[in-house]
C-alpha cells in the first residue's frame, strides 16, 4: 500500500526533473564554440520549419494560399508533450515574416489529466493581419487565450479550409505524423522570444 501511494509523487518528481532539464536547456550561455552551435541550431530549426510547412501543404493544400497571405508565420516543428496526472509541453520555433526567419520563440503549456505517456506535435500559427502580428511581436510573453484568440483551422474532406476560420486574425494548425489534429485547444500556451 505504501509503495502504491508513493508512485504518483515519483511520477511528479520525474516530470519536474524533465521540465527542469528543458528549462535549463533553453538557457543560453556564452562559451567557446557557442556561435557555431547557435548557427547549427538556427539551421536545424529553419530546416524543421520547412519540413513542417511542406507536410501541412500536403495534408491541406488550401493552407498554402493562407500561409502566403499571412503577415507572419510562427512554426513550432516539434512540441513535446509528456503527462502523468500533470502534463507539460515544450517546443522551439521560428517566426517568418515575408518568407524570411525574423526571430525564434519557445512555447510552454501545462495541463491536468490522467493519461500517461508522451507525444510530439507541430504547431503553426498564421498572423493574418498586421495588427495581430504587431501585438505579438511587441509582447513580452504572449499567451493564447489571454493575449489573443487562435482559431484552429477546420479542414474539409477535400483539404479545403473553413471560410470563417480563414478570415480570423490568427489561424492555427496542429499536426502529428498522422496528419492534422481536430478538436485540440492551444488555450493557455505561453510563447516567449528566445535566442538561438
Amino acid at each position: 500500500m505504501r509503495k502504491n501511494s508513493s508512485f504518483p509523487s515519483k511520477g511528479l518528481a520525474a516530470i519536474a526533473v524533465a521540465m527542469a532539464s528543458l528549462t535549463f536547456a533553453g538557457c543560453t550561455t556564452t562559451m567557446p564554440g557557442h556561435d557555431a552551435s547557435s548557427k547549427t541550431s538556427r539551421t536545424d530549426m529553419n530546416a524543421g520549419v520547412d519540413v513542417t510547412l511542406s507536410k501541412l501543404y500536403q495534408t491541406a493544400p488550401a493552407s498554402r494560399e493562407l500561409v502566403a497571405r499571412a503577415k507572419g508565420v510562427l512554426v513550432f516543428p516539434e512540441v513535446l508533450q509528456a503527462s502523468f496526472v500533470l502534463g507539460a509541453e515544450y517546443g522551439k520555433g521560428a517566426l517568418r515574416v515575408g518568407g524570411r526567419t525574423e526571430s525564434y520563440y519557445s512555447t510552454t503549456a501545462g495541463s491536468i489529466g490522467f493519461q500517461a505517456g508522451a507525444q510530439s506535435k507541430a504547431i503553426i500559427l498564421l498572423f493574418m493581419t498586421q495588427d495581430a502580428l504587431d501585438k505579438f511581436r511587441s509582447s513580452n510573453g504572449w499567451t493564447v487565450g489571454a493575449d489573443a484568440t487562435v482559431a484552429l483551422a477546420n479542414i474539409g474532406a477535400n483539404g479545403s479550409i473553413d471560410t470563417n476560420t480563414a478570415q480570423q486574425p490568427i489561424v492555427g494548425f496542429v499536426t502529428t505524423n498522422g496528419g492534422l489534429i481536430a478538436g485540440v485547444s492551444l488555450q493557455g500556451a505561453k510563447i516567449s522570444k528566445i535566442s538561438l
